[in-house]
């Protein structure tokens, strides 16, 4: 494989003392050996991949999972756990601009869809995913970026202002907030092993430690090659979005750029500790930062706190953004600046250079398709683009928004683009003051 980070972030370093590692214990997954025979072959055993295997498994179809790791090893089992609008980091009149109107509003409703879906996987398949919130809050960082919450306020959602927010049990030095009536939290670990035993339930094959080594074009579809055997299958899904490779697909190099967040976790508040900081909702909340933090408080009292941030991949580099986020933390929240924080990790986000995920073919390359880019939002999008994925294999309507099924360009710079990144976000870092 050939990786545009360090090896260190593909090891276990980043994702050490990651709390859902603690919530629930991981499924054992066989590893793949021998020879198989499957209708689909999909590469990834993350939110995409598995709601693509149950989607094409509850249609009948036999499905065989392939997982690098171990299950939840990547940004599925690491993440957030925040269920949410969004996979796009495109202004909405932007949206409009270069795809049209019709298109932007395809787009907005798929990212309701996303939502509804994991929702729906929920209760049908009664997966206890310790979920809350009744959608999910904006926070205003500075009184400049409330005035821009006012004036983009839409209908169905609510707007805070400062004096509302003590009532409303959001307590800090905020300048108001915006409430959509869609997204909850969940606990992200316990979400895709919910998914993983349904797709097992219903036939899927999933293997872990099984990479897919090699993808070759035979007469009848693909061979792909593990360490241990090799699957046959007429299609390929490739599900790995952050963690991809330059060279697996080559149509994907350039296409995608992993990008870290890191989070922590503290212990359980107390009701004095809450009351200090004024804080008592289990709203999902974000900050209106370009380089956003995202936090909630957790059904069990404890709170997570995360942000986007990184640049550098390495053991010092990774206590280095530990500490960073440590520091945010305390002053956003200053109250708890001497509550224990028991976990704290990282992991990759995945964006394009078109600010847009994408799902649909890989072009030259017939019968394989691929998911990728959600921009920090994969709980939702990688959900639905996994059953998007589904229904392009079985060659079913997909009925993909033009924005998400339109082929991403190539960052630039190739396999030096990680360069572009650090200017980047020194003007978002600029714009946040």
């Amino acid at each position: 494989m050939k990786r545009i980070f360090p090896n260190y972030s593909y090891g276990p370093g980043p994702r050490q003392n990651c709390w859902w590692d603690e919530t629930t214990q991981a499924p054992d997954w066989p590893i793949q050996s021998g020879e198989l025979d499957a209708e689909v072959a999909v590469i990834g055993g993350g939110f995409t991949g598995l709601s693509a295997a149950l989607h094409l498994a509850e249609e009948g179809k036999s499905v065989v999972v392939l997982e690098a790791e171990t299950p939840g090893w990547g940004a599925s089992g690491r993440n957030g756990g925040f269920c949410c609008l969004g996979g796009s980091k495109l202004k909405p009149e932007t949206l409009v601009k270069r795809y049209g109107e019709v298109a932007a509003q395809a787009y907005e409703q798929a990212e309701v869809d996303a939502v509804d879906l994991v929702a729906e996987l929920l209760a049908r398949y009664r997966i206890e995913a310790d979920t809350h919130s009744k959608g999910e809050t904006v926070l205003a960082h500075s009184a400049k970026a409330m005035k821009k919450l006012r004036q983009k306020g839409e209908a169905g959602g609510v707007l805070h202002e400062a004096d509302d927010l003590p009532a409303l049990g959001l307590g800090g030095t905020f300048f108001g907030g915006y409430t959509t009536p869609v997204g909850f939290g969940l606990n992200p670990r316990k979400y895709l092993f919910g998914l993983a035993a349904a797709a097992r339930d219903q036939g899927a094959e999933l293997f872990q430690r099984s990479a897919a080594l090699d993808v070759r074009k035979t007469a009848v579809g693909y061979q792909l090659s593990t360490p241990l055997g090799s699957v046959r299958a007429e299609k390929v899904l490739f599900c790995t979005n952050g963690y991809s490779s330059e060279d697996f697909p080559l149509w994907m190099a350039g296409r995608y750029m992993p990008a870290q967040s890191t989070v922590l976790v503290t212990r359980p508040l107390t009701d004095v500790e809450l009351q200090a900081q004024g804080w008592s909702s289990n709203q999902i909340c974000y900050d209106t930062r370009h380089l956003l933090h995202y936090f909630r408080l957790m059904p069990d009292k404890r709170f997570l706190f995360g942000m986007r941030g990184g640049l550098i991949s390495s053991p010092k580099a990774e206590a280095k953004i530990r500490k960073k986020v440590l520091r945010n933390f305390h002053v956003m929240f200053p109250a708890w600046s001497q509550v224990e924080v028991t976990n704290v990790w990282s992991g990759f986000v995945c964006l394009a250079w078109d600010l847009l995920p994408f799902v649909g073919a890989v072009p030259d390359q017939p019968g394989c398709f691929a998911g990728f880019a959600y921009h920090g939002n994969g709980v939702a999008m990688g959900s639905y683009c996994g059953q998007a994925l589904a229904r392009l294999a079985m060659q079913q309507p997909a009925e993909i928004p033009l924005p998400i099924s339109t082929p991403p360009r190539r960052f630039p710079l190739g396999r030096w683009r990680r360069a572009l990144m650090p200017p980047a976000y020194a003007l978002m870092a600029l714009a946040d003051l």
